[in-house]
């Protein structure tokens, strides 16, 4: 059994999968330091100093107005709906699946096949009896017709 299972976990499939989902993951933490750090400073700044981690509502409870998220939650008894949160998740998502539609669209390309050559014709049709003749032919050697 634990013969099995070594050859099912070193196929090539598997280890790839490995891969992939520890490079996914790193990718993902890149992405969200990226919205977190550089994207959003500056659109909370055109909206009026708003930092979107700090965009919340309180559902139970007493917070005075302005109170950033971390310091709200610290309070007893307080329930609040992180909107702020959700909107930086949905920012994540929309850049990786932007990014990962653009690195899709490349390999696809780099996978295409090359356009095919067409040949130059080397022969025409005879228009009296219609055998394949030479291009530069003027008289049909089958039907001795002048072209």
């Amino acid at each position: 059994m634990l013969k099995e299972f070594r050859e099912f976990a070193l196929r090539g499939n598997v280890v790839d999968l490995a891969v992939g989902v520890i490079i996914g993951g790193t990718f993902g933490r890149i992405v969200t330091s990226f919205v977190n750090d550089i994207l959003m400073p500056p659109i909370g700044l055109l909206l009026g100093q708003v930092s979107f981690v700090d965009l919340y509502l309180v559902i139970k409870g007493k917070v005075p107005p302005g109170m950033p998220l971390s310091e709200a939650t610290k309070i007893t008894g307080v329930v609040t709906w992180n909107y702020g949160s959700f909107l930086n998740a949905v920012i994540d998502f929309a850049i990786v699946a932007f990014v990962i539609f653009l690195m899709v669209r490349i390999i696809n390309r780099l996978q295409r096949p090359a356009p095919a050559v067409v040949p130059e014709p080397v022969t025409k049709t005879c228009p009296y009896c219609a055998t394949e003749i030479p291009l530069k032919a003027t008289r049909c050697p089958h039907c001795t017709s002048e072209l």
